[in-house]
């Protein structure tokens, strides 16, 4: 069934569970007038019609998720099969060009840099499938390690301006952590990093012509770490803010805008905070009026501090043995 199949079909199976709730209930009413003396039967009566009343209902939702569920499935197909055949199409072009005809070396160094540009595009989608897999598992996790925030969004951000090619004065990066340790967090470096990444990539790729991207890391709440992702962008829908880190699940395009992706970025991000004891958050006021995201993670505790020398331990100048 194609994906405008899968959308007609959605009304038909709930106006047919309608229709049968309505005939259940119609049917329940003419027997309590009709036989209202039998209370038994009445009774009896009555529980088997909200048995089946639930039962139709219930199977009409699950139809209508199932449907939708296959549609995202199907998106997300076409989408990993656009973003594997696209980059894989273009590097063999380019190669076949090198292959039939004499290039001249500043011509060669363009094709070069391109193919290089595609094939991180296709190791980005790989990536991307793959780390969508490993944290919907909750195993071969690892062992969480002690991890400056604010080193690793720096990274991050170095990351996505060589994808994007785009400057510092478009991706900006704030630290406003007053000590380091005030930074740091206990969890998994790779993961943290990734969910950082797609934050940024989703910033950039969903704004406009213009792209200005500020990434911060601060202090939240006690005891909390924030990584802040806002941008100027094309916004969020208040139908969308609950929809957008499902799993498959891709904004819809805005004016001229078509957005490239697989639909698991957030997905990803949403699962790599909950592995971590934290969530993250968007925000919006609204088609074309920007966004802004929170990734919130608990702090690190606090490093043990050195017990201070007593006059009981032997010192340096103590130890020292004096010849007679």
């Amino acid at each position: 069934m194609t994906r405008s199949g899968h959308r007609r079909s959605i009304p038909i199976f709930i106006s047919m569970g309608i229709l049968v709730v309505a005939l259940s209930v119609a049917l329940n009413i003419g027997w309590i007038v009709i036989s209202w003396r039998e209370g038994l039967l009445l009774a009896l009566g009555m529980i088997v019609s909200l048995l089946v009343i639930t039962g139709v209902v219930l199977n009409t939702i699950f139809l209508v998720r199932e449907i939708r569920r296959n549609e995202q499935q199907d998106s997300f197909l076409n989408a990993v099969t656009h973003e594997l055949k696209t980059p894989v199409a273009s590097i063999r072009l380019y190669l076949e060009t090198l292959q039939s005809r004499e290039v001249d070396p500043a011509t060669q160094a363009e094709f070069y840099k391109t193919m290089l540009r595609d094939t991180e595009r296709l190791q980005g989608t790989i990536e991307m499938v793959l780390r969508a897999g490993a944290v919907s598992s909750s195993r071969n996790q690892r062992s969480p390690v002690r991890v400056n925030l604010a080193e690793l969004a720096a990274e991050a951000l170095e990351i996505c301006l060589r994808r994007y090619h785009i400057t510092e004065a478009q991706l900006r990066f704030t630290n406003r952590c007053v000590t380091p340790s005030q930074c740091e967090v206990l969890g998994d470096p790779d993961d943290l990093q990734a969910a950082m990444v797609n934050l940024i990539d989703n910033a950039v790729k969903y704004s406009e012509k213009e792209i200005q991207v500020e990434a911060t890391v601060q202090a939240g709440e006690p005891g909390r770490v924030q990584f802040r992702v806002s941008d100027e962008g094309v916004g969020i829908s208040r139908s969308e803010l609950g929809r957008i880190f499902k799993r498959f699940y891709r904004g819809h395009a805005v004016g001229s805008l078509r957005v490239k992706g697989t639909g698991l970025g957030l997905y990803i991000v949403r699962s790599i905070a909950r592995r971590h004891s934290g969530k993250v958050t968007a925000e919006s006021e609204g088609p074309g009026r920007g966004s802004i995201f929170t990734l919130d993670l608990p702090a690190a505790p606090a490093r043990p501090s050195l017990p201070p020398a007593t006059a009981n331990e032997p010192t340096a100048e103590t130890e020292r043995i004096v010849a007679p």
